[in-house]
């Protein structure tokens, strides 16, 4: 289970003391400490969302996988993925993988971008 705290006045943040192993966990612990005391609240609104039409049903859709996320478990993202029909990628990395494994993230934005 992702370490969400309880919502304070309508939003959400990861718990400090766990955010390194459950959403950081590839990176230098003082880098994680960063991003953990860095974090942006989301709402709790944002969980009761509906999309209506995605635009992965009309458009090309690309997925990265990220192999150790333990945010989001693995088998959820590539059946996200699959549902999509999205190209997919997999990657070692926790989910913070766009700062750890930038340049693969890059290259499959730029893959996509082709």
């Amino acid at each position: 289970m992702p370490p969400i705290l309880p919502p304070v006045n309508g939003f959400l943040f990861l718990d400090r003391d766990k955010f390194h192993g459950s959403f950081a966990a590839d990176l230098p612990a003082q880098q994680a400490a960063f991003l953990a005391d860095a974090q942006v609240p989301w709402g709790v609104d944002a969980l009761g969302g509906a999309v209506t039409e995605p635009a992965w049903r009309h458009k090309p859709a690309w997925y990265l996988v990220a192999t150790e996320d333990r945010m989001i478990p693995p088998p959820a993202q590539r059946a996200m993925a699959e549902r999509a029909g999205a190209s997919t990628v997999e990657v070692i990395g926790s989910h913070a993988v766009y700062v750890s494994q930038a340049a693969s993230v890059a290259d499959l934005v730029r893959q996509a971008a082709a």
